[in-house]
């Protein structure tokens, strides 16, 4: 598949394209620590914390907090509570927005229709529009407000509703094969990888493969995108 010419939405997803993904690791491992706590057991080694990190990383497969859950609190059963534990303390703080996240969007903005896309928790709304990034923003789709997470269909399938569009119009950029990449493609959007935050750092000619398109970064990815609409 290649990116559509006859393109009506760009959504985007939150942690690594956006914001740095950094803070997702950090919450996951502060209730790491309070569920350890609470078993009379203490903090999490880092070093065990990051290794797993740096796997799935590495394989762009399987759930962070599920692989926490089994290696170290020892029961897969406790990844919805890891879930649940990690919003009080996952919050994007000023300061950890891309720079060249806005200028990105505003390239967007009144050509086609703009969302997000996201496994995240309903406080990063305030945070995008704290940041001015709410404000060129037509569609919200945000996991603990819709609910639905990726990698299932039924996230793209209301994004898609709500643009109003079918996805072979629509193109989603995002920084992780398994979530973003892959599901996406088997609706038939169009693909863009971003190699930062979750991404690989030393990515397989095979990974690289998967997409209609890898970069680096978001700086001139809009004219990429818009270079062969109709309009």
């Amino acid at each position: 598949m290649t990116l559509p010419a006859e393109l009506d939405v760009v959504f985007i997803d939150v942690g690594g394209p956006i914001y740095h993904d950094e803070t997702f690791v950090d919450a996951v491992t502060l209730a790491l620590d309070d569920i350890r706590a609470d078993r009379g057991e203490g903090p999490a080694e880092r070093a065990q914390v990051k290794g797993v990190y740096d796997r799935i990383r590495v394989a762009q497969n399987g759930s962070f907090r599920s692989a926490l859950a089994t290696e170290v609190l020892g029961d897969s059963s406790l990844r919805g509570e890891l879930h649940a534990r990690t919003e009080r303390y996952w919050h994007h703080p000023v300061g950890s927005l891309y720079s060249d996240v806005l200028p990105f969007l505003q390239s967007l903005r009144g050509r086609v229709q703009v969302g997000i896309l996201a496994n995240q928790e309903a406080s990063v709304i305030d945070a995008l529009r704290r940041d001015g990034v709410g404000e060129l923003i037509d569609i919200w789709g945000v996991s603990a407000v819709v609910g639905h997470e990726k990698p299932s269909r039924e996230l793209f399938d209301w994004c898609l509703a709500q643009a109003g569009t079918t996805a072979e119009r629509a193109v989603h950029v995002g920084n992780r094969l398994d979530n973003d990449v892959r599901p996406a493609a088997a609706l038939g959007l169009g693909t863009v990888w971003v190699l930062r935050g979750d991404a690989p750092d030393d990515p397989t000619d095979e990974q690289r493969a998967e997409p209609d398109l890898t970069v680096a970064d978001l700086d001139g990815l809009g004219d990429v995108l818009l270079a062969g609409r109709s309009s």
